[in-house]
């Protein structure tokens, strides 16, 4: 089809004259269809339902030290979890806290620990004046929420398919000491699905910050969230690297089994350097005696070890991948060559990002709803809610059965023709 951007006046208004049309029809369907967040369907979670048989009245609560897990105790959680979790993450299981369902929890727990008591020994952040972030963008609303609610100011970082613009990167860190942290998703990130370079997580192991408490926080939320067996990216592990480097306290790494289990029944962990750590467990043997052992335990006996949760995994792709396909294939067909749109073609995770004309992504998204479907705000991958090209959407396709997303995709390409359409005209 002829481009959009070729279209005379007459063309572009024949076309949005069909456009109209068709818009009308799917209103009249009454949808009422999610693609907001990205949740597991239903299938996915029935894929965990053998972790209610793992334990029971009758089995032994005992890890394999002698602790009882249904006793108080075991502050950064239990043994085999942490060798399970430390597989998953890359990561020796010595130097991993093992939390309760959220990662974000303890993402904001390390956020408010440096605002009231500081990091490692120095002036806790709400004694300073200013307090700064870097933002990787597009990127993850609830990442950016946590610093805004600390009223950290937040610089946005444009992402490039290999990671942040590290230029840009080093050149605030190594020039501002008030720039405290900087957000990361390295692996198939949140929205776009890319996963940062050998080279981009080097040179992220080599920062020379001006802050002496500046820290990576390093969200591995996807690490084994393949959508394919046979082509997935690999990243460097970063807290090895960091030590390589002569840096070993920059990092805070985080991940959970919240898109691998049931979502607000997992287990969460943070891994960082020995120094980091005690300096983590002054604050947490005053906040609890200990996260939900015997869930950790449900967990073990329910993947028995790594090869059980990878495995567990790729029953997970074998029910998503077909919705990311479906996905691009309208994209593709509704879209393609149009030059109304860009979408990304991401190997795992669990977002499609699509960028529409600077002007557009607000209108899109509520034309979207208006018709029945429901997306993720516009400007919600920018801090503060605020994208100046007002042009990135995040599209989640996990949810919805593959039926109702195919309907989904319809229509959102017909909104993105309608009010791009609308756009060019105006011109």
């Amino acid at each position: 089809m002829k481009s959009y951007k070729e279209m005379s006046k007459e063309e572009l208004k024949e076309e949005l004259d069909g456009l109209k049309a068709q818009y009308r029809k799917f209103q009249e369907m009454d949808l009422a269809l999610d693609m907001s967040r990205g949740k597991p369907c239903r299938e996915q979670l029935d894929l965990s339902m053998g972790m209610m048989d793992a334990l029971n009245s009758s089995v032994d609560l005992s890890c394999e030290d002698g602790t009882d897990c249904r006793n108080y105790g075991v502050l950064t959680g239990i043994h085999e979890a942490k060798v399970l979790l430390g597989d998953m993450m890359e990561n020796n299981p010595d130097n991993i806290i093992i939390y309760g369902n959220s990662s974000l929890n303890v993402m904001y727990d390390t956020v408010s620990r440096a605002m009231t008591h500081g990091i490692l020994g120095n002036t806790p952040w709400c004694k300073l004046d200013k307090v700064k972030f870097l933002c990787p963008v597009p990127g993850y609303d609830r990442h950016f929420a946590i610093t805004e609610y600390f009223g950290i100011e937040m610089i946005p970082v444009a992402m490039t398919p290999t990671g942040p613009d590290m230029d840009a990167v080093e050149q605030f860190v190594s020039e501002d000491e008030t720039i405290k942290g900087i957000w990361c998703v390295p692996k198939y990130s949140n929205p776009q699905g890319y996963s940062y370079s050998d080279e981009t997580v080097r040179r992220f192991a080599r920062l020379k910050p001006a802050a002496k408490d500046f820290r990576i926080f390093w969200d591995n939320a996807y690490g084994i969230h393949h959508l394919y067996d046979d082509d997935q990216d690999y990243l460097i592990e970063i807290l090895a690297e960091c030590k390589r480097a002569g840096n070993p306290d920059l990092v805070y790494k985080f991940a959970s089994t919240s898109k691998i289990t049931f979502p607000g029944s997992g287990i969460a962990a943070l891994a960082t350097s020995p120094n980091n750590l005690e300096d983590i467990m002054k604050q947490m043997k005053n906040q609890t005696i200990g996260h939900d052992k015997v869930n950790q335990l449900r967990h073990v006996r329910f993947f028995g070890d790594i090869h059980g949760m990878t495995e567990h995994m790729r029953k997970h792709a074998d029910i998503i991948r077909p919705k990311f396909e479906a996905v691009e294939e309208i994209f593709e067909r509704e879209l393609g060559g149009l030059e109304i749109g860009e979408w990304t073609k991401p190997k795992g995770g669990y977002f499609i990002s699509f960028d529409s004309l600077p002007g557009c992504a607000k209108e899109i998204v509520s034309r979207a709803k208006k018709a029945g479907v429901t997306m993720t705000g516009a400007g919600a991958t920018w801090p503060y809610g605020r994208d100046p090209r007002d042009s990135n959407i995040r599209v989640a396709p996990t949810l919805p059965t593959l039926e109702d997303l195919k309907v989904a995709a319809e229509l959102f390409t017909l909104c993105v023709k309608l009010v791009s359409a609308e756009k060019l005209l105006a011109e």
